[in-house]
């Protein structure tokens, strides 16, 4: 096009050479992000859960506010998303949530935001006015398939029923659908794990109990896989307690708006940007950097 330009000798097509240099540049940039993805399950979808830390109500709604940013993001990026699992929290906020994110590369793209977040603002919850730090943990792993047999011994298996709550109609608060699956057992080194699972995105209890399982199956996959990377210490962030000192991304609301990275030290002013589910850049810095 600036060829074509340069003979007809004439602007005409500057603007048309503008936008597509922008076009361009957004898709190498995206082929950079695709090209940091060779792990053998960055091509899976994401299984994303959200745990409040400690401090009540202020942690269990910045524990929503993530699960929004990242439902704002999925959509955003034409990815599928399904909420697996909500409890809501006692007055606002969740307790916990679980959300599939399917689609290309999902989990390639979103194993970077594993780890604790932190934030700071004024609560609304505070009649003082007062200025509160909060912590949530947001845990990633790739949802398996069937090219992935993960053995489970059935008596290894407890299964719990409760009323669903949140999300989903009468039926669903009224019938007890939601399924707990609860696992007990040793991994391939020897050490024993305790991890649940839970569904209530169905109106049906066998449809959120094979759910259940696929989502422990893949839990129990992310553990094996900590396990084998755990001498190159790719995971080890995932193990951190929700506290000072171990988040990887802190939100300031006041008295400045400010996101801040604290793995590569990428910062942002658009914080409200940000928690509508901009999350290119960040994810972009740990991918490049090699930290996810």
């Amino acid at each position: 096009m600036i060829e074509l330009a340069d003979e007809e000798d004439s602007g005409s097509l500057e603007n048309e050479i503008q936008e597509e240099a922008v076009r361009l540049g957004k898709l190498v940039e995206q082929l950079e992000m695709r090209n940091m993805l060779q792990d053998e399950d960055d091509t899976r979808n994401a299984i994303i859960t959200i745990t409040p830390g400690a401090g009540g109500t202020e942690s269990q709604d910045w524990a929503d506010m993530l699960f929004r940013m990242y439902v704002r993001y999925g959509e955003s990026h034409k990815f599928d998303v399904a909420v697996l699992e909500y409890q809501p929290g006692e007055g606002a906020g969740i307790k916990s949530a679980t959300i599939r994110m399917q689609g290309p590369f999902a989990y390639g793209y979103m194993k970077a935001e594993s780890g604790v977040h932190r934030l700071v603002r004024i609560s609304p919850f505070d009649s003082s006015g007062r200025r509160h730090t909060s912590f949530a943990s947001v845990f990633v792993y790739p949802e398996i398939d069937e090219s992935i047999q993960v053995d489970v011994i059935p008596d290894d298996v407890e299964m719990q029923r409760f009323h669903s709550g949140g999300k989903g109609g009468q039926n669903v608060n009224k019938v007890e659908t939601g399924v707990r699956l609860i696992w007990t057992g040793d991994l391939s080194n020897g050490e024993e794990a305790r991890v649940v699972a839970e569904c209530t995105e169905e109106r049906s209890q066998l449809q959120n109990r094979e759910k259940a399982m696929v989502l422990l199956k893949s839990r129990i996959y992310q553990l094996e896989r900590e396990i084998r990377e755990a001498a190159k210490n790719e995971r080890e962030k995932s193990k951190k307690k929700i506290e000072w000192g171990s988040q990887i991304r802190s939100y300031v609301f006041q008295p400045y708006t400010m996101v801040n990275d604290h793995r590569t030290e990428l910062k942002s002013t658009d914080v409200y940007g940000v928690m509508d589910g901009d999350l290119d850049a960040f994810i972009k810095a740990c991918l490049m950097a090699g930290l996810a």
